[in-house]
Formats: structure tokens, C-alpha cells, sequence
């Protein structure tokens, strides 16, 4: 893989995919399908890729089971792996067919968390090996691994600022940051930037302050306070002039860069309007936008409410475990709110603190009815005393107490009745019988005060069961009806209750497949680069890999400007096919036209010919009717859409040129192409292929004329 250069995507460059891709998910599918054939279990390749996210999501669950049993107790663990297992936010990654990073990197996520808090409870260096094993998988499956080098050394600070500094700490994060970098450096997509970028010096800081806290802590113990002090002069004065000049070193290396060392995505997250500003190419993924509240609710739930008591509960019974739950939670929550891919990070986060707060809830319920048990068992045995006292006669009263009946509220419980003591013993032992007597007399006392009253019990956990049962059915609501459609493959409600399928996606790639010749060169959005490659089996000139901005500033540059310069363009890159995606007819948004801005906004990145404000109204509005600029209704993409957009309008709608995205009538209805020329729009005009011509028409009247006789025989 690692020397694999494919030759049909970013024409004329090419694209080497070791160096641009996170292997993980690549390696998985491939050991597992060599596995299944090593034992005969004859699997195609695609099912293998079909069924790994959900098997990755059951590890998930497994994952996050250890995790909240380390953190708090096996109850705990089994809470978190249910709601894990359905939460939609993660179920949107881990479907069947959903063959990307994060069906496997959220488990290599959580499994990293799970060792390293596990090895902080044990101090066991084969479990140090495993930890540093997992975040090795890692690195090698998601760019997100940058969100584990930089909470575990947060985390470790935090524990020497607590005071909670120990050899158990060490071992977990030393052999990380050492062995873990070294395999960070050792994958081509990540290289050496695991030294050289400041995503990873929070790391290396904590890394040396954790070898300092440990140094100082040995020399204390071993030196008396006087010399102690002393020496702790001497270093301390050594140390900050050291500490300085490295310090300065850093902050000059760090300079040099313009956005400080850190990568655009990693300054996204730190400055929310640093993409918007610099990196347009960041903040047109709509995964990289901000997620609204209706986003945590459809997502988590009611995880959202109990999240933040989970919280709580952990910093009630802080532990070096609980402590690491509650530093996940709270930076996930910060970067989900800044980009909303990052929802899938913070899901295993708000699971397993939810889990943490209903398993605390539940323990207290139970608990409380379990004290107040013995009162309705004393009645019951006092009713069935009095009655066999009452026929048994003096036998009857001799007999010994049946179990349970001599518990009662402010009495002890019948293994703490202590049978009456005889002459001989000593005076000792009956003094320790009573006193233990009355101890547990009083802690039963005490436990039933603090103790909630047995109605109020049951109707709390009552509603539990039914807050658990509706967030089941929330979840296979958000699975159903969500994720598991195909994204190609878009579906409307009908009034009748069924579904009208647009199917225009694959209709034009089918298209492309069996009407193109198989070296054509298709151009596009960026967007659409993987399902061309894959359906239609043809060159793309940019994918959604985006390694190169040049290269799409290239496409959206084309896009941007007046036909006759698109054809120079697309004709320079040997560009045969151009498609558009339009959603003006059927009401489809997510269309190029809405798009348009990113294309001219990355494109202007690199061509400083293509201005934003040329696009715009004096108002500073996007528009494409009437009051839009002449630079927008002559673009490439404002004629590629809207070419014969308005007689096609008027048969379907009965309204000329009225875009149903937009609600408004067109600005130019009478669109003509000289440069290209129209080989097919699907069946709702979402999809539509244009040919590049060899040379321009010379009289685009003959042919308007020619389709005008054609549309007449058709008729």
C-alpha cells in the first residue's frame, strides 16, 4: 500500500495513497478478510467492508464497558455499553456500508482510553505495552489522534497539580509519549510531524514536567528541609535560565509558521473563526460547522441531562479513573460544539459519564428500598407468630424467632440477636457482644434515616425504566428514519405514508460508466470525487481527499469564471465530461448552486482575479435572479444549471424559471453554451453532464434551432 500511486484520481498529478490516507481502516478490512480465508470462509472483499463498522461498533461497546469499570464499578460498565451500543451519534459512523475512518477510529479511541486507565489503576507494564500497541492503531486510523496526545498530558498535569502524582502514573503516560511518537513517526500520513508540529508539544511538555515532579519528589524524601531548600535554589535558578532558552528556541521555530506550527484543522478548533477566515476549504465541509442544540438532542438524548450529573458524581468519589472521565468529557464537549463531526468524540464521553450518574442513581434507590425491606417482612412474620403462638400453646413461645422477625425499624436484624449469655462467660466477651450489638443497631438507625422513603423509590425507578425506554425507541427512530439509507439515494415522504425515491445520483454515474470511454476525465466539486471514481469508474480531477488546495482552487477558479475561460481551463486539464449537481426543479438544497460561494471563496484563495464581492449584490447578498451581479449570471455554474432550466420549468411546474431552492424566478431564463454541450440530465434534473467541446460553436442559433425541430418531433 505504502508504494501504491493511483493514476486515476487528481489527474494530471496523480495521488500516492500511503502518503494521504490513515492506513487503519484499510489494514483492518484486509487482515480480516485474509483471516476469514485462512479458516475457509469464503467472504467477498465488499461484505468484509460492509460489516466492519458494525463489528467495530460491538468492540466499542466492550471498550467503554472497560473503561467505567475501571472508572467506577461493573454496573457502571454494562450501563455505558448499552447506551453506547444504540446512541445515535456514533450509530451514524457505525451503520452497515459505512466503510470510513471513524467506524473504526472511535474503538481505537476508547480503547486507548480504556488501557491508559487502566494501566494508571494496575501500574502494570504489560498493560503500558498494550496501551502504547493501541494508540499506535491509533494514529494509523484518524487524524483524530491529536485529541488523545493532547487530553493524556492534560490529564497528567492535572494529577501533579491535585497532588496525585505516583509510579503508576508514569508507567501509563512515559512509554506512551516515547514509543508512541516513535510509531507516529513511523506512518507515512503523519511522518514527522509528530515532532515538528506544536499539536504534539503539550505532550512532550508534560512528558518532561512529569520526569521533574518525580526527580523532586525522590530528592525530597532523601534530603532533609534545609538542604533541600537549598538545592531547590540552586535548581530552580538553573532550571528557568535552561527553561528560557529553550523556551525562546520553541517560540522562534513556532514563528516561522503562520498559523504557529498547528494544522488548519487543529486551529479551527482553538479559534472557531480561524477556517472561515484563512482555510475556506476547512469551513465549506458542513461536518466542520458548528452543531445547533436540536443536534445534541437528536444525538445524545437524554444523555445530555445526565452527562452533567455523571460529572458531578465523579468529582464526589474523585479517583485518579474518575478524574480522567470527567477532563474526556468536558474537552469533548468543547470541540463538539465547535465542529459537529467531533459529536462522535464526545458520544463514548457522554455515555460512559451518563452511565456513571444513572448507575449511582439506581444504587441509592435499591439501596433505600433494600433498608426498608425488613420492615414489611417483620410484619408478616409477627402475624404468623401470633398465630401459631395461639394454637401451639407453650411449645409455640419457646421456639426460636423466625428469620427476619425480629428486624423491625430502630431493632437489629435477627443475625445480630445475640442468644442470652450464661454464668460462665466472661465479662469481657459479654461487654464486646453488646457494644458490637448496639453499633449496628446504630448504623441501622443511621442508614434508615439518610434512607428515601420505600413509594418515593419505586416511582423513581420506575421512571428510570421508562427514560431507558424511551431512549430506545428515540434511537431506533434516529437509525430507521437517519442513517440507514444510502446517501446517494435520496428519499421524500409521500402523503400516503410510503416514499418517492430520487435515484439520480447513480443514474448519472451509470451513465457515465456504460456512455464514456473508460480513460475520460470528469470534473467536478470536490464533493463527489469518491462516488465517481467508484460508480462511474472514471478519472475525477479532484476527490474527497483534498490534499491539494491548489488543485481544487483550480476547479472552483473554473466554475467561477465566464464560459470561454472554463474551457480553457477544463481543455488544459484534458477534461472531457463536467457534471452539476441541481436541485432548482425537485427542491433539493444541498445543490452546487448553494455551494457556489465556497468554490469562488477557495478558488480566490489561489487566483486573486476571482473576488467574492464580483458574486454579491451591492447589499452584499448571493442571489441568481434579477438583482444578481453579471459576473455571477455569467459564470460557468449559473449557465451549467439553469441551460433550458426555464422551458423545463414551465412543463412541470407552470412556473417559468422559478428555482424552488431559491423561491424566486431566475435572472437570465434564455441561457445558451458555446463551449459545451448537453449529454444528459437524470430524471429530476439533479444531476446534470455536460460534454466538453473541441472547438467552440460558431453559430449558436443552428443549434437552438435544430433542438427546437427535434423538441417538435418529439412532440
Amino acid at each position: 500500500m505504502w508504494n501504491w500511486f493511483d493514476d486515476r484520481t487528481w489527474y494530471p498529478l496523480g495521488r500516492v495513497i500511503g502518503g494521504t490516507v490513515y492506513p487503519g481502516l484499510i489494514f483492518t478490512a484486509g487482515s480480516i478478510y485474509r483471516i476469514l480465508h485462512f479458516f475457509h470462509i469464503p467472504i467477498h472483499v465488499q461484505e468484509v467492508c460492509v460489516l466492519t463498522a458494525p463489528l467495530f461498533s460491538a468492540f466499542c461497546a466492550l471498550a467503554c464497558y472497560g473503561l467505567v469499570s475501571q472508572a467506577r464499578s461493573h454496573g457502571a460498565g454494562l450501563l455505558a455499553a448499552f447506551f453506547v451500543a444504540i446512541v445515535p451519534s456514533y450509530i451514524s459512523r457505525s451503520v452497515a456500508g459505512s466503510f470510513d475512518n471513524e467506524g473504526v477510529a472511535i474503538f481505537a479511541l476508547v480503547n486507548v482510553f480504556y488501557w491508559f486507565v487502566k494501566t494508571v489503576n494496575s501500574g502494570s507494564l504489560a498493560d503500558a505495552v498494550v496501551l502504547v500497541a493501541s494508540y499506535g492503531y491509533m494514529v494509523m486510523s484518524w487524524g483524530g489522534y491529536s485529541f488523545i496526545i493532547n487530553l493524556l498530558p492534560l490529564y497528567c498535569l492535572a494529577c501533579i497539580f491535585f497532588g496525585r502524582l505516583n509510579g503508576r502514573l508514569y508507567v501509563a503516560f512515559a512509554p506512551l509519549v516515547a514509543l508512541g511518537t516513535a510509531i507516529s513517526c513511523s506512518i507515512p500520513v503523519v511522518g514527522f510531524n509528530a515532532v515538528l508540529m506544536s499539536e504534539h508539544f503539550g505532550a512532550f511538555f508534560a512528558f518532561i514536567v512529569l520526569h521533574v515532579a518525580l526527580l523532586v519528589s525522590y530528592v525530597r524524601r532523601m534530603l532533609s528541609t534545609k538542604h533541600f531548600v537549598i538545592l531547590a535554589s540552586m535548581v530552580l535558578t538553573v532550571a528557568i535560565a535552561l527553561g528560557a532558552l529553550v523556551a525562546s528556541v520553541v517560540v522562534a521555530y513556532v514563528a516561522k509558521s503562520p498559523t504557529l506550527g498547528w494544522t488548519g484543522r487543529s486551529m479551527t478548533l482553538l479559534d472557531p473563526t480561524y477556517a472561515s477566515r484563512f482555510v475556506p476549504i476547512i469551513a465549506s465541509v458542513s461536518e466542520h460547522q458548528p452543531p445547533q442544540w436540536s443536534s445534541y438532542i437528536m444525538d445524545l438524548h437524554m444523555l445530555v441531562m445526565l452527562a452533567p450529573a455523571g460529572i458531578l458524581a465523579c468529582l464526589h468519589r474523585l479517583t485518579d479513573a474518575s478524574l480522567f472521565l470527567v477532563l474526556y468529557g468536558l474537552t469533548a464537549v468543547y470541540f463538539s460544539g465547535v465542529m459537529i463531526r467531533l459529536m462522535l468524540v464526545l458520544a463514548p464521553a457522554v455515555c460512559c459519564l451518563s452511565a456513571v450518574a444513572l448507575s449511582d442513581l439506581v444504587y441509592v434507590l435499591c439501596g433505600s428500598m433494600r433498608c426498608w425491606k425488613p420492615r414489611f417482612a417483620f410484619s408478616t412474620a409477627t402475624t404468623s407468630d401470633k398465630a401459631s403462638g395461639e394454637g401451639g400453646g407453650e411449645g409455640a413461645s419457646k421456639a426460636s424467632p423466625a428469620p427476619g422477625a425480629a428486624s423491625s425499624p430502630g431493632a437489629p436484624s435477627t443475625k445480630d440477636v445475640v442468644a442470652p449469655s450464661t454464668p460462665d462467660e466472661p465479662t469481657s466477651v459479654k461487654k464486646k457482644t453488646r457494644s458490637k450489638v448496639s453499633a449496628k443497631a446504630a448504623a441501622s438507625e443511621a442508614s434508615k434515616l439518610y434512607a428515601l422513603p420505600f413509594l418515593v423509590c419505586a416511582t423513581l425507578l420506575a421512571m428510570v425504566l421508562v427514560i431507558l425506554g424511551l431512549y430506545v425507541v428515540h434511537c431506533i427512530h434516529a437509525s430507521a428514519d437517519m442513517y440507514s439509507s444510502p446517501s446517494i439515494v435520496l428519499q421524500s415522504p409521500r402523503r400516503d405514508g410510503g416514499y418517492y425515491v430520487f435515484d439520480d445520483f447513480r443514474e448519472a454515474y451509470a451513465w457515465l460508466r456504460h456512455n464514456t470511454h473508460p480513460d475520460a476525465k470528469v470534473a467536478s466539486w470536490w464533493d463527489y470525487g469518491y462516488q465517481t471514481t467508484a460508480m462511474a469508474n472514471r478519472t475525477v480531477i479532484v476527490d474527497n481527499n483534498t490534499w491539494n488546495t491548489s488543485h481544487i482552487a483550480t476547479v472552483g477558479r473554473a466554475m467561477s469564471s465566464s464560459e470561454a475561460k472554463a474551457w480553457a481551463i477544463y481543455r488544459s486539464l484534458d477534461v472531457e465530461y463536467v457534471f452539476v449537481v441541481f436541485g432548482g426543479l425537485v427542491g433539493y438544497p444541498s445543490d452546487d448552486i448553494n455551494k457556489f460561494l465556497w468554490m469562488v471563496r477557495i478558488g480566490g484563495g489561489v487566483y486573486p482575479e476571482i473576488k467574492e464581492p464580483d458574486y454579491l449584490t451591492p447589499e452584499g447578498d448571493y442571489r441568481v435572479d434579477a438583482r444578481g451581479t453579471k459576473t455571477m449570471l455569467n459564470s460557468l455554474m449559473y449557465k451549467l444549471s439553469y441551460y433550458d432550466f426555464a422551458e423545463e420549468s414551465q412543463l412541470s411546474t407552470g412556473q417559468r424559471g422559478v428555482d424552488r431552492v431559491r423561491g424566486y424566478p431566475i435572472g437570465k431564463l434564455n441561457v445558451k453554451l458555446n463551449y459545451f454541450e448537453e449529454v444528459f440530465t437524470s430524471q429530476h434534473w439533479m444531476m446534470r453532464i455536460y460534454r466538453v467541446r473541441d472547438r467552440p460553436l460558431r453559430d449558436p442559433t443552428s443549434r437552438t434551432g435544430k433542438k427546437g425541430k427535434a423538441a417538435n418531433r418529439r412532440g
